[in-house]
């Protein structure tokens, strides 16, 4: 419309100059109308937004030193190849349909291989940019972890061309395909990284583990379960973390990645018992909740649903335990275990669900049951023993399943009836098993210490009969490829001897270990390797110590000590360390009675006693018949951890506590030197061909969720208080020992003889960020952990000064020289020393963040300061200790 007005008016204005003017004005007329009416009715502009022209990519200059990193911590990168920007636009039009405005955006997005440090390395935990943790879920990152024989990064190569691209082999490294750079403002971010490189022997020596929690509803899951939290919101069940899409994957790439030798997996799946009472204990599957609003997979185990199931009790405001591990989530894990080439071991497993204030007669004989007690406690009365209501009751725990009563369909296991037994627990998991593809072995139980001690009226342990009969059926399930056991708690494995005064003696477990449906003997293998307390630092260990984690004189205890050599044959005793020898006057049988005795037992026939008198016809069991598994081995992070490694320090349990003379410290170091000692010995030349099988010592214990949501997240996981001094391997496994990184730092510097086996004390992570000798980088480390340097031989020896054993030496001969004093003695005044020791350190569990513990004489008789900056990763406890250690 506005081109025929702007025509008209344009040739009338136009006309004034005559006819040649009316054409030019007509013209432009149409012209300038044309321009209005393809604003008025197209309405179309075009917006660009802000455009890079160019952009600099910081990288290394010549000669830029390669960090070195023993143990886990956190560490900047540096800029070793880069692509331009590859820039991508994107045109979008607003207003109408006719016409509206176009909006020209650009985003960019950069390729980087970003250098680490000296390889190889286990891995990248996490990564930072600009000092937020970046979702590694959302953007393409490879990890070359640079070792001697890693390949080329395919991006660099079809970038440079083949045979043209660098492996930058020895170096550890990351790659960044694509990585979005809208919100650091279209730059390179300041990048970092927690890197993890075990530089001890343990990670290595890892051949099976348990993964735990066991009870987790979605836990085990491999997708992403939501559930609705409000309108138009919700969340992850099953994803705590920014390094994976589900827990469950974070938690277990990096197991792997931590363990090369890794082939076994118990996966444990838990049901709860309610009551200590064997005839009125029901084994159910049970929910923390008894409905979740929106729940994108809904839980459901047996064919039960989250309304139908047992719901845990309640402790300190929330759910004492997680769930019983989805069915579908079961046949998950079994499947991507299976497919990453492990080994999978299922291990069923009941926890005890009785609340404080329960109320519930105690067959113990307490006013009532045990708050959350170990299952082993499961038992009948006392006066029921050798009665026919002991098999009753023993009949009632186990119930009548049969795998007649359940119901098959794919992925999906229905159980069809009433029974609430043992049985069933067992049978379900058997046959989900079977439905995911099959395992490679399977545990029929473990620890029921207190019903396979049960007799009947006939003096026969139906309980152990029930297992044999249970195993047999697991066995038609699973059919003969899968290996079957049940784990015995190390009290138990071995017989079973009344505290009555009558001298019986029972092999009780041997008509199971002797069953055709069994392969291996299982032990829960929690033993004690050690008998430390205060005063051994003055005076001589009388077991050989040197300190309280002394590898060797750990390794030596499996085959002595306390349960082999010697008992306590009461805490009295034990507090005066009263020790009374293990004997055997009636048969010269010592073994029977050494619980440690593993090759004894193993390698004997048994005779069962009665009255103290030997049978004349032997127990079913056949020596050397049948390999020894361990099918749990584990040590909790504590100070004087060794001293009873069954002790697990659970506020809500009554069985949680310390071990004998703990002082209640985390110690994650006696924790590592105690496996090692086990995997130093079992794996000795020595020791018998096919008794222990080393590839089938399972560790207690790697948990599925992942660190360090694990235990950071305690508003979510309500036991992560517990993981300071527990049995778990997680955040500690690469992590070093003060002792490790030192042997590290010898031989990274080529000094073969050295001693660090007198070392103690923990350490997380430390960096060598330049180029240094071994003695700037120990020097820190001593001073920091009071450790002496002895050269003694052409070997330097490293000693804890405040933790090794330092016993007076009888001085018989002193050389009198002249004018020299047979004893000199220097003191110092108070004032001589500083009043306040300061140590910065990393703090792991806050992001590595600079942080500094510091410690106060009362009274300060001077105002002196010693400060100490350590470039080291630590816990703040292991700080603080440091700290005050700098006083003394």
């Amino acid at each position: 419309m506005a081109t025929l007005l702007f025509q008209a008016a344009g040739a009338a204005v136009g006309g004034i100059f005559g006819p040649l003017g009316a054409v030019l004005g007509r013209a432009a007329g149409a012209l300038a109308g044309n321009a209005l009416d393809r604003a008025l009715l197209s309405g179309t502009s075009t917006v660009s937004g802000a455009r890079l022209s160019t952009a600099r990519l910081p990288g290394a200059s010549e000669g830029t030193a390669i960090p070195r990193v023993y143990g886990t911590t956190r560490i900047g990168g540096t800029l070793i190849w880069a692509t331009r920007f590859e820039e991508e636009a994107t045109t979008e039009r607003t207003g109408g349909k006719a016409g509206g405005t176009r909006v020209k955006t650009y985003r960019y997005f950069a390729n980087i291989a970003v250098g680490l440090c000296e390889g190889p390395v286990a891995g990248v935990r996490r990564v930072w940019a600009d000092g937020q943790e970046l979702d590694l879920g959302e953007i393409e990152m490879r990890v070359h972890v640079g070792s001697m024989t890693q390949l080329a990064d395919p991006l660099i190569e079809a970038k440079q061309g083949e045979g043209r691209a660098p492996a930058y082999r020895g170096l550890a490294y990351v790659v960044f395909e694509r990585l979005p750079l809208d919100d650091f403002g279209n730059r390179i971010p300041l990048l970092q990284f927690e890197v993890m490189r075990p530089v001890g022997t343990l990670e290595r020596q890892i051949r099976a583990v348990n993964v735990i929690p066991g009870a987790t509803e979605h836990g085990y899951a491999g997708v992403a379960v939501r559930e609705t939290t409000g309108e138009g919101s919700a969340r992850i069940l099953n994803r705590n973390t920014l390094t994976a899409e589900t827990d469950w994957q974070a938690s277990i790439d990096e197991l792997q990645a931590l363990c090369p030798n890794l082939e076994s997996v118990a996966l444990v799946v838990t049901w709860f018992g309610t009551d200590l009472r064997a005839g009125d204990c029901r084994v159910v599957p049970g929910v923390e909740v008894v409905a979740r609003s929106g729940e994108s997979r809904p839980w459901r185990v047996a064919g039960i649903g989250r309304s139908a199931a047992h719901v845990v009790s309640l402790h300190d405001g929330g759910p004492a335990y997680g769930g019983t591990p989805s069915d579908a989530s079961v046949v998950e894990a079994i499947r991507d275990l299976a497919a990453r080439g492990l080994k999978v071991t299922l291990y069923p497993l009941m926890m005890m669900d009785i609340p404080a204030g329960n109320g519930l007669p105690d067959p113990h004989g307490g006013a009532e049951q045990a708050a959350y007690p170990w299952r082993g406690r499961i038992t009948c009365p006392p006066a029921t023993d050798r009665t026919a209501a002991a098999g009753t009751a023993i009949a009632a725990f186990c119930g009548a399943a049969t795998e007649a009563d359940f119901t098959v369909s794919g992925d999906s296991v229905t159980w069809h009836g009433a029974d609430e037994g043992y049985r069933r627990m067992v049978l379900h998991c058997a046959l989900l098993a079977k439905a995911a593809g099959g395992v490679d072995a399977f545990l029929i139980g473990s620890e029921l210490k207190g019903l396979t001690t049960v007799r009947d009226e006939t003096g026969a342990f139906p309980f152990v009969e029930a297992l044999a009969a249970l195993a047999g059926d697991v066995r038609a399930i699973l059919g003969p490829a899968t290996k079957i056991t049940y784990g015995a708690d190390w009290s138990e494995y071995s017989g079973y001897h009344p505290a009555d005064g009558s001298g019986d003696h029972f092999f009780h477990l041997d008509p199971l270990w002797a069953s055709p449906a069994i392969d291996a003997v299982g032990i829960d293998n929690y033993m004690p390797l050690s008998d430390w307390r205060d005063e051994d630092l003055a005076a001589e260990n009388p077991d050989g110590f040197r300190l309280a984690a002394d590898t060797a004189a750990m390794a030596r205890q499996i085959t002595g000590g306390e349960g082999y050599d010697w008992y306590y044959a009461s805490a009295a005793d034990r507090a005066e360390r009263l020790r009374t020898p293990i004997t055997d006057g009636a048969a010269a049988k010592s073994w029977v009675f050494r619980v440690k005795d593993i090759e004894g037992w193993w390698s004997n026939r048994h005779f069962d006693r009665v009255a103290g008198v030997e049978k004349s016809v032997p127990t079913a069991w056949t020596p050397r018949e049948k390999p020894v598994w361990f099918t749990e081995l584990g040590c909790p992070a504590i100070d004087r951890g060794a001293n009873q490694p069954n002790v697990f320090g659970d506020p809500k349990s009554a069985e949680g506590g310390l071990p004998h003379h703990s002082r209640g410290l985390r110690a994650d170091a006696v924790q590592r030197r105690f496996l090692s000692a086990h995997y130093d010995h079992w794996g000795d030349a020595a020791v018998p061909a096919g008794m222990v099988d080393p590839a089938r010592i399972y560790l207690w214990a790697w948990d599925a969720r992942p660190y360090p949501a694990f235990p950071g997240n305690l508003a979510l996981w309500s036991d992560g208080g517990n993981w300071r001094t527990g049995h778990w391997l997680n955040g500690r496994l690469g992590a070093g020992t003060v002792a490790d990184v030192i042997g590290a730092i010898c031989e990274d510097h080529g000094l073969a003889g050295y001693d660090v086996s007198a070392v103690a004390g923990d350490l997380g992570g430390y960096v060598q960020a330049d180029v240094a000798s071994a003695r700037s980088l120990i020097e820190p480390l001593a001073e920091a952990f009071r450790i002496d340097v002895i050269e003694d031989g052409g070997v330097l020896r490293f000693r804890s000064r405040d933790e090794a054993s330092l016993p007076a030496v009888r001085v018989d001969v002193l050389a009198d020289l002249d004018d020299e004093p047979l004893w000199r003695e220097r003191r110092g005044h108070d004032s001589d020393f500083a009043g306040e020791a300061i140590l910065t350190f990393y703090d792991a569990a806050a992001d590595y963040a600079e942080a500094s513990a510091r410690s106060r004489r009362a009274p300060a008789a001077t105002s002196r300061v010693l400060s100490l900056d350590l470039s080291a990763a630590l816990s703040e406890e292991t700080a603080l200790a440091a700290a005050e250690a700098l006083l003394r």
